[in-house]
């Protein structure tokens, strides 16, 4: 595999940061840049250059002033389905302008390709047939989803224009090390740390809401496939298999030895009740498949929670 110059934008989070880890483990030149709005600076990757900044900024181009940068994988976006139907103008000033930004940034500096991260979960909406493939139609039920999807035009207005390579990668629900306990998006890991904690979790769409869940490590085995496969396509990163979330809750109340009984509500607007997604492009042009199972990756997950929780209470 040739070796790449790669900017990954939202490097300091929760998947940027794995994919960033992933990149510089194979032996490529990694750079990040995230404002640390979400993102945790102990997570960026010992070996990658490092730039504290928006992903909306102009200061992004000394970047690629400073370093040879042929491929980008764009993670930095607002990720929380209820924050962008509370704010749908912060949501796509961050989501559409920050991309557009980048964009413009690859197209000056002759950038051979860039991976997106989109969402298969946000973008098809509640399609009637699942799971959902990347022919679906798209029909996103919140502001988040409608923000990727027109980042995704976009990409693929820039490549017609100004012939540039892209990955589009729509994914499912991630979970696994280094997602935040305390966030508003995460259930996983929300779940782990309220029942670590001691504390009834709130399970939305009465713990009936599903969707399929595919660990970290998978995903940044996508983001590396895609340096070299998938060109000029969209592809869907999911299990196949839907999820609810009553069923999380009974594995990790099991994994966590939590007796006490969950507090169930309606979905809040923005949220569906049900989607899951295809993994069978990604397996036939990327070659990849999940490999960690749901109970091996949320026993990572509860894990990593219970060694956080620790850590704070020494401190």
């Amino acid at each position: 595999m040739a070796k790449h110059t790669i900017l990954v934008t939202g490097g300091a989070g929760f998947i940027g940061s794995h994919v960033a880890d992933a990149y510089a483990a194979k032996g490529h030149t990694v750079v990040i840049t995230d404002d640390l709005s979400s993102g945790n600076p102990e997570f960026v990757n010992k070996a990658a250059a490092f730039y504290d900044l928006d992903v909306r900024s102009r200061q992004l181009e000394q970047i690629f002033e400073e370093h040879p940068i042929d491929i980008v994988n764009h993670h930095a976006s607002q990720i929380d389905v209820r924050k962008s139907v509370d704010d749908p103008m912060y949501d796509a000033d961050v989501n559409i302008k920050g991309a557009l930004n980048i964009l413009d940034l690859c197209i000056r500096h002759k950038v051979k390709k860039i991976i997106f991260s989109s969402t298969g979960g946000a973008i098809y909406g509640s399609p009637k047939t699942l799971p959902a493939d990347e022919n679906c139609p798209p029909q996103p039920e919140c502001p988040y989803g409608t923000s990727k999807l027109c980042v995704e035009q976009y990409i693929m207005l820039y490549a017609r224009m100004y012939k540039m390579g892209y990955t589009i990668l729509r994914y499912p629900n991630v979970y696994g090390p280094r997602q935040n306990p305390h966030g508003e998006a995460g259930v996983c890991s929300i779940l782990a740390g309220a029942m670590l904690a001691g504390e009834a979790p709130t399970l939305y769409g009465q713990g009936k809401a599903f969707r399929d869940y595919v660990y970290v490590s998978d995903i940044a085995a996508a983001n590396l496939l895609a340096l070299e496969k998938g060109a000029g396509e969209i592809i869907n990163l999911g299990s196949g298999k839907g999820v609810t979330v009553k069923e999380l809750y009974d594995i990790i109340a099991d994994l966590t030895g939590f007796t006490g009984k969950p507090a169930l509500k309606p979905l809040r607007p923005g949220e569906v009740e049900g989607i899951y997604i295809t993994g069978k492009r990604a397996a036939a042009d990327l070659g990849w498949k999940p490999a960690v199972g749901l109970k091996e990756g949320l026993a990572k997950t509860v894990d990593y929670v219970r060694e956080q929780q620790a850590s704070v209470e020494q401190d």
